[in-house]
């Protein structure tokens, strides 16, 4: 055992001592070497006898606009109305040909009726747009919902046209 325990000592500081590189003086007296010299010596200045052409940067590869259009609700409900499908349609097909792209469904609601209330029925929102996307055949895990109730109004006013405009789910991309 003892035997076996010098061995890997002196294995050891075989290769450790030779894997430390040691940099060599000249001893004094001693010129230095041609590529000590050289290294030393600043670089000899040069004429540029030609016109050099600057090369253009290349322009980064157009990044494909991907736009998914919101969709509305009527008052105090989830169901998708005709115009919602017809949307929900359009945005799964672009959904289809980007199948890298991943998204957020946003619920929104107007402002009528309490906070709680608002934010049930923005996530009731968010989820019939995921679950239209799904069945049209969009993975389920490329889709995150979020409810925002009365949160965040795309429109501050207060009336019918303002509320109707607050009612929505929005696609946002991740």
């Amino acid at each position: 055992m003892k035997f076996f325990i010098l061995c890997l000592i002196v294995v050891s500081l075989i290769l450790f001592g030779a894997c430390h590189p040691k940099k060599m003086r000249p001893l004094e007296g001693q010129e230095q070497t041609q590529v000590e010299k050289k290294s030393q010596a600043p670089p000899p200045e040069k004429k540029i006898e030609q016109e050099v052409t600057p090369i253009k940067p290349l322009e980064p590869a157009e990044e494909k606009k991907i736009v998914l259009e919101s969709i509305h609700f009527d008052f105090d409900k989830y169901n998708l109305t005709d115009e919602a499908i017809a949307i929900l349609t359009k945005n799964a097909e672009i959904l289809m040909n980007n199948p890298d792209v991943k998204i957020t469904i946003e619920g929104h609601c107007d402002e009528r009726g309490t906070e709680e209330y608002n934010l049930a029925l923005g996530e009731k929102r968010a989820m019939a747009a995921r679950d239209f996307l799904v069945r049209f055949g969009i993975e389920k895990s490329r889709i995150s919902i979020v409810s925002y109730g009365e949160e965040r109004p795309i429109d501050p006013r207060h009336n019918e046209e303002a509320w109707a405009k607050n009612r929505r789910a929005e696609f946002v991309l991740r």
